[in-house]
């Protein structure tokens, strides 16, 4: 193995706040806008139903972690990316997308710092290329 890379609490918590704040904000505007008078209960329900997903997915989404070989990326769920046909990786959000030359597309979501997790991809790519 030459790198793991391993989801991030701190990264998923915040996704999820961020989730949870912008459902608690439409479910509030919705809510308002039909007239209920308990406009109130749209921003509750959208947290606690953020916040029990995410506590429910916690453990499985803490396991997913991406294995890099000199060859090859190793994922959950038996996913393997050769490095020769990574065409594109780049950040998104707090994730690193993979893009392949058939255009097959991966994240490797909630990581502490993305652009190193892109980095070190792109540069075990290209110590493969011939020169």
């Amino acid at each position: 193995m030459v790198a793991t890379f391993a989801p991030d609490l701190h990264s998923y918590l915040k996704s999820n706040a961020i989730l949870a704040v912008i459902a608690a904000a439409g479910g509030g505007v919705a809510l308002v806008a039909l007239g209920s008078p308990y406009p109130w209960t749209g921003p509750l329900a959208a947290i606690l139903a953020i916040g029990l997903r995410a506590a429910f997915l916690k453990s499985e989404v803490m396991q997913e972690d991406w294995r890099m070989t000199t060859r090859r990326l190793l994922g959950p769920g038996g996913r393997i990316v050769p490095l020769s046909q990574v065409k594109e990786a780049r950040t998104f959000l707090d994730a690193a997308q993979i893009v392949t030359k058939a255009g097959d597309k991966h994240l490797i979501k909630f990581q502490a710092d993305p652009a190193a997790t892109v980095s070190a991809i792109l540069a075990a790519r290209d110590a493969r290329r011939p020169i």
